[in-house]
């Protein structure tokens, strides 16, 4: 047997190094000192907001708004509690009828509630139809609603719409034989929840306080009062000779609404031995507390517009918000927006909401102009810039809201309310307080922002709902 072999192995090459001639750039860094940046954060916005509002000082922690008296009650939403395919309705939110508004017994709501049955309405059918007797109450659970009635030259023409929560036939307690002066179409696919009023009526016959209630609702809604439900100032014009003058008084409300400065707050630690060592060249508490208060204005702006007690979308009135026409916001929906009010000042909304407006107004072939803020491009529908706003929320990733105001405490508008000159102040309403040195070295502060805002008149601020911005699948 024979082995075959390779070739030869040949002697092993020899490798040249040359002799480094200079300091290699890897060791050099060693010894070099950076160039470097201020730390950064990336959740930083433009916080329009904030830079908008009018700040008012407050120096008792407490603003009181004083308005002339009111009859009228704002129109709430009525709220629903869902378990699988049923929706019943929450009953303490029956409130927010107007009729109901001074009902305090639980047990009473909770039979009333128990009246109304459930209806499921498909996307254009008709609820009721105009002229016909109002026999039935509606609370709007979950769908569009249109009030179709007829223009002045016999054309339809939509009146209104109706969203989640809304309710309509209420109104017929204030007058007996009512008739509906309005269609009601479904415009979506919806559930409504109905009670028919002879149910109603035979519980007003049985409870003495809901009887009550009624008659000093009805008591009410006879009193004096102009467009807007205010006591009327009785006036006299147009008049000649010695005519008898009216006299009259301007009424207050008895219980006026007080605003109480809010808080954020949070806690900065900083290790003694960063803040003994380490400041050279920047300062490491300076750069802390500065990304601090960044973030504790990010959440200032945030609670302005979100806050159950004082936030802008939870306390806009009731009659100052408003549906879109078809979903996406369009020309037609700001400019309803914007009539709502005189002189608006200002619009936000969330950018993509702002790029959905875009899109509407590019299938129209109308493009929307900008302004000048403070050197900034901003854009502009009807020469009122339209700021973004990240903090106003996109439900589910489909639909956001649009804010209107009108901004000034002299303009009877939306204002901020903070208050200057507090103990260790480093900015203007916010503060910067030593708290010490615990035991393991580590420096504490107290960092903490007092602000508020107020809505002087309802028509100060408005809000058109249930905007589109997802994009249409082409």
């Amino acid at each position: 047997m024979s082995i075959e072999t390779g070739p030869a192995p040949t002697e092993p090459q020899q490798v040249q190094v040359r002799a480094q001639l200079s300091l290699s750039t890897v060791a050099a860094r060693n010894l070099a000192t950076t160039t470097k940046s201020e730390p950064q954060m990336q959740g930083i916005s433009s916080r329009w907001l904030l830079r908008a509002l009018p700040w008012v000082q407050v120096s008792g922690g407490t603003y009181r708004v004083n308005r002339r008296l009111s009859y009228a009650v704002g129109r709430g939403r009525v709220t629903f509690a869902k378990t699988g395919s049923q929706v019943r309705v929450v009953p303490p939110s029956l409130r927010e009828v107007p009729v109901l508004r001074d009902v305090e017994d639980e047990a009473l709501l909770g039979e009333l509630a128990s009246r109304f049955t459930q209806r499921d309405v498909a996307a254009g059918e008709v609820l009721v139809e105009a002229g016909q007797p109002i026999d039935e109450i509606f609370l709007i659970a979950h769908g569009k609603i249109n009030k179709v009635g007829l223009g002045k030259y016999g054309e339809a023409a939509v009146l209104g719409h109706l969203a989640d929560g809304d309710h309509l036939g209420d109104e017929a307690i204030q007058q007996s034989d009512a008739l509906w002066e309005y269609t009601v179409k479904a415009a979506t696919a919806g559930t409504v929840l109905t009670m028919p009023w002879a149910a109603f009526n035979a519980m007003l016959e049985r409870s003495p306080e809901l009887r009550e209630q009624v008659e000093q609702f009805i008591a009410d809604s006879g009193q004096a009062q102009n467009q807007h439900g205010e006591a009327e100032i009785e006036l006299a014009a147009g008049h000649e000779g010695e005519h008898d003058l009216p006299s009259t008084f301007v009424d207050y409300e008895l219980a006026p609404r007080e605003y109480e400065l809010s808080v954020a707050q949070t806690v900065l630690r900083v290790h003694s031995r960063v803040a003994d060592l380490f400041n050279d060249p920047m300062n490491q508490i300076e750069q802390q507390l500065k990304l601090t208060i960044e973030a504790l204005r990010e959440r200032q702006e945030y609670e302005l517009v979100n806050n159950e007690d004082f936030g802008l979308l939870a306390n806009a009135d009731y009659e100052q918000r408003i549906q879109t026409h078809s979903g996406p916001p369009t020309p037609d929906d700001l400019d309803e927006l914007l009539s709502m009010r005189r002189e608006t000042s200002h619009l936000f909304a969330h950018p993509k909401a702002i790029a959905a407006f875009g899109r509407e107004c590019s299938k129209r072939g109308i493009y929307f102009g900008s302004v000048d803020v403070g050197g900034h491009h901003i854009p502009a529908w009807r020469g009122v810039p339209i700021f973004p706003c990240g903090k106003i929320p996109v439900a589910d990733g489909h639909t956001s809201s649009i804010i209107a105001m009108r901004a000034g405490e002299s303009n009877q508008g939306v204002i901020g309310l903070h208050q200057t000159g507090i103990p260790d102040e480093y900015e203007p309403g916010l503060n910067v307080r030593f708290m010490g040195i615990n035991e393991k070295a580590v420096i504490s502060y107290l960092v903490s922002a007092y602000y508020s805002a107020a809505i002087l008149v309802p028509d100060a601020l408005g809000v058109l709902e249930n905007v589109e911005v997802s994009r249409a699948h082409d």
